[in-house]
């Protein structure tokens, strides 16, 4: 009787090694469709700013209308992004995620088809919406399936790899489609991204239902989607119009009063949209922070770069797109590096830091072009210099700000991770985009009367060097604050659990292994030393029939020495399975 109790311990303890182990595999592939949804929203990002001439050419609308095809889905993605997270946090990831991916491939369908103006910056809005749906299901369903340290570092230099080179990738994409195929093609490659993800994700994720289901905070909600659309709109008016417009100051004071009503309204608010112990942790707010300034720097840089390369070097849609190539690898390969190799010990602190100082020395660098630098001389150096240093800032940044929240919080916090990256991409476009505008009227008034002597398109070529030039210097400046906030906010050292995730912990403590890894969800598997040992093992003490080494089984207690080298130590009770003590880290 001990014996066939003992070969079925020993059975079933083989199959949830092989269970582990299948569903540790298929985490990567889990990777993977993350991932190519995360690309597939990035990419939108920039993919239509090559499109637009094209599509306003063949819609037949204005110039001073152009803005609104991009605005349009900055909107909405940027002022729905926070309901969004609490959505997947209440539906269940796997569910929002899915319905984000469908969505946004059916209004890209109907974007490509547009006939219109209105049909068009419609899609666009709606493309928003699903995305703001998309990204935080996507990004939280990356920080319940990835939970130890080693895979998390893997998992998150991936996507912020994908996070911080997507938008240059989008610029080579939407050149290479405006050029050979249509400019309806950048909404309609969509689709094939989104169907392999929605495939992929429907096979491979598993639903995580949540152990508490707060109710959704609408008066939270609404005041937080205000305030997003205030500012984004604020910023947005002062880039094509000035900071002295009404308009402008209207809206930037409305959002602030609404982000104020907001805060105040969290403190309060029983199940609150954003609960304060997410930001309130010194980490993760100096890693919000950090991801607003350095993707202000990163929009600033692309958008100067785009307009040197094409009005002053001359280059195609394509051409530009692939001079941004370096900044990309420089990019991906340092995200890799700091997230893998250096954060686990040394932390976020020194590589934000380092990293935006980094950035800080690829603009400064920028700042020196001229009206006949060349590529190769003036910007190739500076593309790698900066694209090195926002690999150290933007993957360290987003695993930062979503370390340590509980599973019931993931969403919404992987939401103000990407409030963060849409706040700083609006802010540094409009902020740069009114310096540069200032810098070119005020040198172009003062050097009028040289266009006699030296001709009116030499003074037009230097009147744009002048304005790159002040605007990369305020590029790098930007950076350089960042690395003075990074340093100042973010603890030293790696990155450490404090006790349990957060209070709201507490709330859910025998639905843990539920609402966390999405697909390991047993507490003993996340604890196996040497699953593979194990198994050898196990199969070697079933070939062997060695059943008469196992002693003490009625006294409750199991042990057993092989020639492995580790003992199986633990406690049995009846026919209970066995938490073996020895194998499993206490």
């Amino acid at each position: 009787m001990g014996r066939s109790n003992n070969r079925e311990e020993v059975v079933n303890l083989m199959s949830d090694a092989v269970s582990v182990s299948g569903a540790r595999d298929r985490r990567w592939l889990i990777l993977g469709v993350i991932g190519l949804a995360q690309l597939m929203v990035v990419l939108d990002l920039t993919v239509m700013n090559i499109a637009l001439p094209s599509a306003q050419r063949a819609l037949g609308f204005s110039t001073a209308d152009r803005q609104w095809v991009v605005t349009a889905y900055a909107l909405a993605f940027g002022s729905l992004l926070l309901p969004g997270g609490r959505l997947a946090d209440l539906l269940g990831r796997k569910v929002t995620f899915l319905a984000g991916l469908a969505g946004f491939a059916g209004v890209s369908a109907v974007g490509g088809a547009s006939v219109n103006f209105a049909m068009l910056v419609t899609a666009r809005a709606c493309q928003g919406a699903f995305a703001a749906l998309l990204v935080p299901s996507a990004l939280s369903l990356l920080t319940t399936t990835f939970t130890e340290p080693k895979d998390r570092s893997k998992a998150f230099a991936v996507y912020g790899a994908i996070a911080g080179a997507g938008g240059a990738v989008g610029l080579l994409l939407g050149g290479a489609l405006t050029e050979y195929l249509s400019w309806r093609w950048t909404l309609y490659v969509n689709l094939l991204f989104a169907g392999v993800a929605f495939t992929g994700g429907a096979l491979l994720l598993q639903r995580q239902p949540s152990g508490v289901k707060p109710r959704l905070d609408v008066p939270g909600a609404l005041l937080v989607s205000g305030a997003v659309f205030c500012l984004v709109y604020g910023f947005s008016n002062a880039a094509t119009h000035s900071w002295a417009a009404l308009s402008t100051w209207g809206f930037l004071a409305a959002g602030v009063a609404l982000g104020a009503g907001f805060a105040l309204w969290q403190g309060r608010a029983a199940h609150p949209l954003l609960p304060p112990r997410v930001v309130l942790d010194r980490n993760r707010g100096g890693a919000y922070l950090s991801m607003l300034i350095g993707t202000a720097g990163l929009f600033g840089t692309l958008l100067f770069l785009t307009y040197y390369l094409q009005q002053t070097l001359g280059y195609s849609p394509l051409v530009t797109g692939v001079a941004f190539l370096p900044m990309s690898g420089g990019l991906i390969v340092m995200t890799n590096l700091s997230t893998i190799a250096l954060m686990p010990r040394f932390g976020p602190r020194p590589l934000v830091a380092s990293g935006m100082l980094a950035a800080a020395g690829g603009a400064a660098w920028l700042a020196q072009l001229g009206p006949h630098t060349s590529y190769a001389t003036g910007v190739l150096g500076p593309l790698i210099l900066a694209g090195t240093g926002l690999g150290m800032v933007i993957a360290p940044a987003i695993n930062t700000g979503t370390f340590g929240v509980a599973p019931q919080d993931a969403g919404v916090a992987a939401a103000t991770v990407t409030v963060g990256q849409m706040l700083g991409g609006s802010v540094g476009t409009s902020l740069l985009n009114t310096i540069f505008a200032s810098a070119v009227a005020s040198y172009r008034t003062a050097h009028f009367a040289a266009a006699g002597i030296i001709g009116r398109q030499a003074l037009t070529g230097l009147t744009l060097a002048h304005g790159y030039d002040t605007a990369f210097w305020w590029t790098a400046g930007i950076f350089a604050a960042g690395a003075v906030a990074a340093g100042a906010l973010l603890r030293p050292g790696p990155l450490v659990p404090m006790g349990t995730p957060s209070r709201a912990h507490a709330e859910v403590p025998t639905a843990q292994a539920k609402t966390g890894p999405a697909l390991v969800t047993a507490p003993r598997a996340s604890r196996l030393l040497d699953l593979r040992g194990f198994l050898i093992y196990c199969l070697g003490l079933v070939s062997a029939r060695s059943w008469g080494n196992l002693r003490g089984v009625d006294h409750g207690r199991w042990r057993c020495r092989r020639s492995l080298g580790f003992d199986l130590e633990g406690s049995v009770a009846g026919g209970s399975s066995l938490p073996f003590g020895g194998l499993y880290g206490r």
